[in-house]
């Protein structure tokens, strides 16, 4: 075992200045990837909503990878999911942007399924050194 303990025993700590900016860098991506995206899925269908529901896959997984975690992850969709619900809200003289299609919902559903997946299967973060391999 190494000398700091087990990864989980580790206190928290706060993120540097250039990771919070990351962050904030991938929720607004993930809200202009959203709504993008809610354009998209019903001027196309059904290639606008496969176009649109892999713009936030790739996004989600990108960002996993760009910030070494699943923090990397979350952060595109929480946006994603904030400017979508958004936009499903019709406004008081009876605009609004989703039909009652099935692709709405394909693409409402979809993509937090989507979400969901790049969260889990994102990087989590991984112990270093040389004592990590349970053999040596």
């Amino acid at each position: 075992m190494n000398e700091r303990g087990s990864l989980l025993a580790q206190p928290l700590q706060r993120p540097s200045a250039g990771r919070t900016l990351l962050y904030v860098a991938l929720f607004v991506l993930g809200a202009v990837v959203g709504a993008a995206g809610s354009l998209v899925q019903a001027g196309w269908f059904p290639g606008g909503l496969l176009l649109a529901l892999a713009g936030e896959t790739g996004l989600c997984l990108g960002g996993a990878r760009a910030a070494g975690s699943r923090g990397g992850a979350v952060a595109p969709a929480a946006g994603w999911m904030i400017a979508v619900i958004l936009l499903t809200a019709s406004r008081p003289e009876g605009d609004f942007l989703f039909g009652a299609g099935g692709g709405s919902y394909l693409f409402l559903l979809g993509g937090m399924a989507v979400a969901v997946i790049c969260a889990t299967l994102g990087q989590g973060r991984q112990p270093v050194g040389r004592d990590v391999r349970l053999g040596k």
